[in-house]
């Protein structure tokens, strides 16, 4: 082969691997942020990172593109490993047109989600966008859409992970939202928002700055639309990294098995302290859940957001499970509309690949409030009913303390296919509290009483013993068993172990209506 050609092509490759040149390089790292191909380097396994299509270029010609050079046209697409594992990944190249989306970047975007479907690995999309590319008009939305169409009919096959590095507005938002999981950085040009402050102010006549509207605190902590946060580039990344190691490849897979030294007949008496007597006093029941995982060690999923409810990833017996939690430290652990989402998306995320859930419950109901109502509880509260009544991976439930009502049954209960439900002697398993369950039952006999402050307690303790309590439960076969606390983790280790061969079939159809 003449030399000259294969000279040629690493002249090629030199000039696509530029970027957009070391000017523009120099800005991003001035705004603390790496460039699109360090963030490959750092995410990948040293030396694993194989480009597809790095000489895809621009078609459309109109409004002076002709006259520009696009390298890669503003995205870096192909495969690589983590910790041995291969994933997909892309990034926008903020450094050529600003990132932006044009019909080839996002044929390049698509190309790769076709890719990974087809071999089954996980897809890590790096956001860096000023938006779609307005120049190539109707041809940058047909990227996007080719994208979200990919987004949708893999979600559920391939994990699907999105990290927002920089601006991320208008339509680019939405494959994100369409994925299983975003992080962004605390970085003051990272943000995502449908319409940006110009027009929000020209619209509203509302004034707010960028941040403020789109930033981590904005989707952390109030919108839900981000999962976890990272103070820049290299932490956001080794996040990705971390999570990918909880994630199975695909939907036909079991998750990663992980040696551990934490013995699965440990004994776990210091739950007995951490919950307190007194069923109206507050704790943490991210202490009840590191008590139980493999070495204390849980990885917890959108943590400013909804925190009356716990989520995320740990390891039982070396194994990744899905943990979901009532919280007490927050709202006394209720459900309401921001934690029934929360809740409801991460049991499917679990289903849908072959996570097993673990479930501690400590809720004394649906918060009440006429906002909540207007604001559509019964419809977000359906979403957790629906979730867990779907879901066909081992399910293993813990009663803790309180368990009323309807948020009783939607936590993982018998009732919804839990296949074992425990309940520590402290669970108190009812239709309601027993202090409103005697003010109703009782209303009469307590009015009348000469004493109705006395006679009113005395109520309260005859419905306590009555149904406050996990025995009359257990008596109907709706829990498995009474359990010391200190036999929680030998108790979910046993139960995991014997339903690592459960087959459940749901009846054939299309698909079912989750009420969104």
């Amino acid at each position: 082969m003449r030399k000259e050609l294969i000279e040629d092509l690493y002249k090629r490759k030199e000039r696509i691997k530029q970027m957009g040149g070391d000017e523009r390089i120099k800005k991003q790292h001035e705004q603390g942020k790496l460039t699109a191909r360090e963030r490959i380097e750092l995410l990948l396994d040293p030396g694993s990172f194989v480009e597809i299509n790095p000489f895809v270029e621009k078609r459309n010609t109109d409004f002076g593109l002709d006259k520009m050079y696009l390298p890669a046209d503003g995205v870096i697409t192909g495969y690589g490993t983590i910790d041995g594992r291969p994933v997909a990944v892309f990034a926008q190249d903020f450094t050529v047109m600003g990132g932006s989306l044009g019909e080839m970047h996002g044929m390049k975007i698509a190309y790769l989600l076709d890719f990974a479907a087809k071999v089954g690995i996980p897809v890590i999309g790096l956001n860096d966008s000023g938006g779609a590319r307005i120049q190539e008009g109707v041809d940058a939305l047909k990227g996007y859409g080719d994208i979200f169409y990919r987004n949708t009919i893999y979600s559920g096959v391939i994990p699907q992970i999105s990290v927002i590095m920089g601006p991320c507005a208008g339509g680019a938002v939405y494959s994100p939202a369409i994925g299983d999981f975003i992080i962004m950085t605390k970085n003051p040009s990272c943000y995502m928002f449908i319409t940006g402050p110009k027009v929000i102010k020209e619209v509203t006549g509302e004034e707010v700055t960028p941040q403020q509207l789109g930033g981590w605190e904005a989707h952390a902590m109030k919108s839900g639309n981000c999962h976890l946060v990272a103070e820049n580039d290299e932490e956001a990344l080794m996040l990705v990294r971390k999570l990918i190691s909880y994630l199975p490849l695909n939907n036909l897979e079991d998750p990663p098995v992980v040696k551990t030294n934490d013995d699965p007949a440990r004994l776990t008496p210091e739950i007995t302290e951490i919950i307190p007597d007194d069923p109206m006093k507050p704790y943490d029941v991210r202490d009840v859940i590191r008590a139980v995982v493999d070495e204390g060690e849980f990885f917890e999923i959108h943590p400013f957001f909804a925190p009356n409810a716990v989520v995320g990833f740990a390891r039982i017996d070396g194994k990744t499970v899905g943990i979901v939690a009532n919280n007490p430290k927050y709202y006394a652990g209720t459900l309401d509309v921001d934690s029934s989402d929360k809740i409801a998306r991460f049991v499917r995320f679990c289903d849908c690949f072959n996570i097993p859930i673990v479930t501690f419950v400590d809720v004394p109901g649906y918060l009440p409030g006429v906002q909540q109502e207007y604001m559509g509880i019964i419809r977000h509260g359906a979403k957790v009913l629906y979730a867990y009544s779907e879901a066909t991976v081992p399910l293993v439930t813990i009663i803790l303390r309180k368990a009323y009502g309807g948020a009783y049954l939607a936590m993982g209960s018998k009732h919804l296919g839990a296949d074992f439900v425990f309940a520590y002697p402290t669970a108190e398993i009812a239709v309601m509290g027993p202090e409103g369950a005697a003010e109703i039952v009782f209303r009469k006999e307590i009015s009348a009483a000469e004493d109705p402050e006395k006679a009113r307690q005395e109520k309260i303790k005859e419905y306590r013993e009555k149904f406050a309590n996990p025995y009359r439960a257990a008596a109907r076969g709706y829990i498995d068993d009474v359990i010391d606390p200190k036999y929680t983790r030998v108790k979910i280790i046993s139960a995991l172990r014997v339903l690592e061969t459960k087959r459940e079939k749901l009846p054939p159809k299309k698909h079912g209506n989750i009420p969104l």
